[in-house]
């Protein structure tokens, strides 16, 4: 009865559903549109959130350097899963020619595996001579692998460029240069940096750093951007919200479409009301039929919205990002489900008043008019 009662107010029907699809629309695109945003910074953000620095301290009493006790107890204070890689770093000069040279920051690592890829050539394994260099670096002097550059007045050849990734401090290869810790004479490490899985151990592995080697005085400086990796993902949370908010008002102006539906149906059929009262139909029976439109009119807005929402995701995944299906990410079927949810919410909102009123009509009242 639901189905067909629609059916016989066709453009009225349609009118109503379409508030609903437009309110599902707005409210599951603009949810999925705050979701890629935050993929997109967290993307370009890279690590930076699941590092911890770990340099020696600014007091009188902190070390020059870190120590291989030093590295040993962050080692063991990281979790299993991490990534621990000690550097050395020392300002000198390089020379790409006879006459291009400049002075630049050079780091000494000993698994630079474990925190690079190669864009070009390989990283030896175990990695005991050869220069790592950077993208930028590289495409600025036209260097790859095979390729020689002076350090310090040594000749070096180049074994890999590095890709291009994300990070802060040494992490970031971008402009680096990179050579086996055997090549500076030193006793200890100017930085180790600890990467973890994510911001919450990153976080967890600071503050047992902090209390395992600053338990008496402070030695090392640790640094960690968990904090505003956290930051930015309630940021982005709370524009979620704003945005959903926003696609709620449509929602509520469809809802009232369908509210005046409703209504309006409930005063055009009163005299159909009044026989089906007369012939045996019980108030909750005449209930059940106008929430049923009501619903109906809402379920199906609801699958028409969602379905466009779909495709709202992977014009906007495609355009933002660069990959149209990263709009089937959980996260935005969530959105898609919350709008879904929320239309037909409305919608049996919306149906309840006229439902009410058409159930109390009074079968004799109703045939008389």
């Amino acid at each position: 009865m639901a189905r067909r009662n629609i059916g016989r107010t066709k453009v009225r029907s349609v009118l109503a559903a379409l508030g609903i699809v437009i309110g599902v629309i707005a409210i599951a695109s603009l949810g999925m549109f705050g979701l890629t945003l935050r993929y997109q910074l967290t993307q370009n953000l890279g690590d930076i959130g699941n590092q911890v620095m770990v340099q020696p301290g600014d007091s009188a009493e902190a070390p020059d350097l870190l120590s291989e006790r030093d590295l040993r107890q962050i080692e063991s204070v990281a979790s299993p899963g991490a990534t621990v890689a000690p550097a050395v770093q020392r300002v000198t000069t390089v020379s790409y020619g006879r006459e291009a040279s400049e002075t630049r920051l050079v780091m000494g690592i000993d698994q630079p595996d474990k925190l690079f890829e190669a864009r070009d050539g390989s990283i030896p394994q175990p990695y005991r001579s050869g220069a790592l260099i950077g993208p930028n670096l590289a495409d600025q002097r036209d260097l790859g692998p095979g390729d020689t550059i002076a350090v310090n007045g040594s000749t070096v050849r180049v074994v890999a460029v590095l890709s291009p990734s994300q990070g802060f401090g040494y992490t970031n290869p971008s402009d680096q240069i990179v050579l086996p810790t055997r090549s500076f004479d030193s006793r200890g490490y100017d930085t180790i940096t600890v990467t973890e899985t994510d911001s919450t151990a990153a976080n967890a592995t600071a503050m047992a750093i902090r209390a395992q080697l600053n338990d008496r005085r402070e030695r090392v400086a640790v640094q960690d951007y968990s904090g505003v990796a956290d930051q930015i993902g309630q940021t982005f949370q709370a524009l979620n919200l704003f945005l959903i908010g926003i696609g709620s008002i449509s929602l509520l102006v469809a809802g009232v479409s369908i509210l005046n539906v409703m209504l309006m149906s409930t005063v055009e059929r009163r005299q159909e009301i009044g026989v089906l009262r007369a012939v045996g139909f019980q108030k909750l029976d005449v209930l059940k039929i106008m929430l049923s439109e009501a619903v109906l009119l809402g379920i199906i807005g609801g699958l028409v919205g969602a379905g466009f929402s779909i495709v709202a995701g992977l014009v906007l995944n495609h355009f933002v990002v660069g990959d149209a299906m990263l709009a089937f990410r959980p996260g935005n079927f969530l959105y898609i489900g919350l709008a879904f949810a929320f239309g037909v919410g409305t919608s049996l909102i919306s149906g309840l008043y006229p439902a009410w009123k058409a159930a109390n009509e009074r079968p004799v009242e109703a045939l008389r008019s």
